[in-house]
């Protein structure tokens, strides 16, 4: 059973080799016997009468330490499969994770790229400090590759550096509140989860006015999560919600139902004129 494992359709293996190991059982036992007691004529006679219960109970025996053996070792295959099984799980997770995070990396970029292009001729310094802030936001970014997860405190810092780029973008137009409770700046998220949020509110709020607008970002702990909050305004004559759950709403949904397997943690909604985002991560990681 330890080198050979038969499936379902095949397990008559067990119950042929185990007759086949109580025959031979049984002759040997009464060759050892006629061996021993070959002049007590009164004692073989009973061997001969009680070969039949011998063989059953050796039948009976073999059968089941075959069938404990056969379990033992299917059960310590299936636990090697599962393993496996959540390995290459995880494996395809990462990957897609990565995928996800990669997908919005180009998108910020370029755009970036794209500003500093159009402040080169009329606003060097202006696009010289932008290239600056680039090169310290991808400089994070690298190294956040490494982590898994990072506490709330470092995620804002890292925000800082994308918000500072996009207000040389935007100028006077954007601006930015971030309120953080105390007792949240410790607590645990995936690493960029934030940006891709601030990003889609950004879009969703600058683009279809030429208002100034203000972001508001707010993070609290409720109940053993770390809840944040993204407020943007809009302009209903001009924009619909609908436009607020773009890509960037839906990797991160689709990242934490990766890392958490839920899909009721990112919730949008519309009202008063303002597109709120709420992002919920568990700590029970």
């Amino acid at each position: 059973m330890r080198y050979y494992l038969p499936r379902q359709e095949k397990y008559w293996y067990v119950l042929t080799i185990s007759f086949g190991l109580a025959c031979m059982w049984l002759i040997i036992v009464r060759v050892i016997l006629w061996a021993l007691f070959k002049h007590e004529n009164p004692y073989l006679e009973l061997v001969n009468r009680s070969s039949t219960i011998r063989y059953g109970i050796a039948f009976l025996m073999l059968g089941c330490m075959a069938m404990m053996c056969l379990l033992w070792f299917t059960q310590k295959e299936q636990k090697e499969m599962d393993a496996r099984k959540i390995e290459a799980e995880n494996l395809a997770k990462e990957a897609e994770l990565f995928k996800l995070r990669q997908q919005l990396q180009p998108h910020f970029l370029f755009n970036s790229l794209n500003s500093i292009s159009a402040l080169v001729g009329t606003q060097p310094e202006q696009a010289r400090k932008m290239v600056h802030q680039l090169s310290d936001f991808l400089r994070g970014t690298l190294k956040k590759e490494e982590n898994q997860l990072v506490n709330l405190e470092e995620e804002l810092e890292y925000l800082e550096l994308y918000l500072d780029i996009e207000k040389v973008r935007f100028g006077h137009r954007l601006s930015t509140v971030v309120e953080c409770e105390e007792g949240s700046k410790q607590m645990k998220l995936p690493p960029l989860l934030l940006q891709p949020v601030v990003e889609n509110a950004i879009k969703f709020g600058l683009y279809d006015t030429r208002d100034d607008i203000t972001i508001r970002i707010a993070a609290s702990s409720k109940n053993n999560y770390l809840e944040v909050t993204v407020e943007n305004p809009f302009d209903p004559e001009t924009s619909s919600p609908k436009k607020g759950t773009g890509f960037g709403l839906s990797s991160v949904q689709r990242r934490l139902y990766l890392l958490f397997a839920r899909n009721d943690l990112v919730e949008t909604k519309a009202e008063n004129n303002l597109f709120i985002t709420k992002v919920k991560i568990p700590q029970s990681l």
